[in-house]
């Protein structure tokens, strides 16, 4: 199983919540990881926001990309952005949810699709997604 992992997934891995335990488990099964760098970006930014001192984030920043691959910008990637809008704004709109989804999440589905992977996240934005694996409270690694 190849899995792209959201800031969502790794905050909630490093928190230790059962959340992160269902990543930690998932981490185990899968056959590749990827981490898209604009993650990275997005989870130093909330660190730092947070007031978590330089070496915890270096730290955490490390162990993502020892535990994943690391993917950069790509413009296969981005050129499949359009058709990954309009399928997270449809489930924007189904779901009542009123904040759009961020470019990141547009990028997150589309490179999901172009690897074949499954999106591992508990952004709302995604729920009900043929290619997530959501993150809820109640629930086991299948």
């Amino acid at each position: 199983m190849i899995l792209v992992f959201d800031s969502y997934a790794w905050i909630e891995y490093f928190a230790g919540t059962s959340k992160g335990s269902i990543v930690k488990e998932l981490i185990v099964t899968a056959d590749l990881i990827y981490t898209p760098s604009v993650v990275l970006l997005e989870i130093a930014n909330k660190y730092s926001r947070e007031g978590f001192d330089k070496d915890t984030i270096r730290g955490r920043l490390r162990i993502i990309r020892e535990m994943s691959i690391i993917d950069p910008i790509r413009d296969d990637v981005l050129l499949l952005l359009k058709d990954a809008q309009k399928i997270l704004n449809q489930n924007m709109k189904r779901l009542k949810i009123k904040r759009k989804p961020s470019m990141i999440d547009y990028y997150l589905l589309a490179l999901a699709k172009n690897i074949s992977a499954k999106i591992v996240t508990g952004d709302e934005h995604f729920k009900g997604l043929n290619l997530v694996i959501y993150l809820e409270e109640e629930q086991q690694v299948k």
